[in-house]
């Protein structure tokens, strides 16, 4: 079920079943590059104005599902206009800046985006540009990836399956009335959680 927030912009309606903090797991796989299997924690967030703040962290792991090492990390600001059109602009950790543009599917909570424009830092391996699909389905988040360079062409290169994690407060608002005396919760900054 997507919920939208009472203190969501109406702005954001449409981009509403992104919203929450998302885990999981995929497989990155591009030439010149160690294939390998990654966990993802992918966050969207809003505070009212007419955008929600993107972030993603990404982690090689092993074959026993442990974090190896860092894989990517991006964060950016999504909008939405009155005609379904979606755009983004995004800052990788590999010293990658990009506007993507795209848009909401008719009738189902998916957005095709593609790189309008990149700009990239003299650290920054080399990058064209790219093609990502995000879907909604069945209450989970996935989303593709394709990306191309000067030397190969636009492909495939990441793909993941997310699931929505409990916020804190749902958490404990899913917990039974009769809990035993002396149970309390707290929240991240140590104070007592209300409810």
């Amino acid at each position: 079920m997507i919920e939208i927030p009472s203190d969501l912009n109406p702005a954001l309606v449409p981009l509403a079943f992104l919203l929450g903090r998302w885990e999981g797991a995929g497989v990155a796989d591009f030439p010149g590059t160690e294939k390998c299997n990654f966990g993802q924690e992918v966050v969207f967030a809003h505070d009212g104005r007419d955008f929600l703040e993107y972030t993603s962290h990404s982690w090689v792991l092993d074959g026993e599902g442990n974090k190896v090492r860092p894989l990517e990390t991006e964060s950016g600001y999504w909008r939405v206009d009155a005609d379904r059109k979606v755009e983004i602009v995004m800052i990788r950790d590999q010293g990658v800046v990009e506007v993507w543009y795209g848009e909401l599917a008719d009738k189902k909570p998916q957005i095709d985006l593609a790189t309008d424009a990149v700009a990239r830092t003299a650290a920054s391996g080399p990058y064209s540009g790219g093609k990502r699909l995000y879907g909604y389905v069945k209450g989970d988040l996935m989303w593709v990836g394709e990306k191309s360079t000067p030397d190969v062409p636009l492909r495939p290169y990441m793909s993941a399956h997310l699931k929505k994690v409990a916020g804190l407060k749902e958490w404990a608002e899913s917990l039974p009335d009769d809990m035993p005396d002396g149970v309390a919760f707290f929240n991240p900054d140590g104070t007592p959680y209300q409810g």
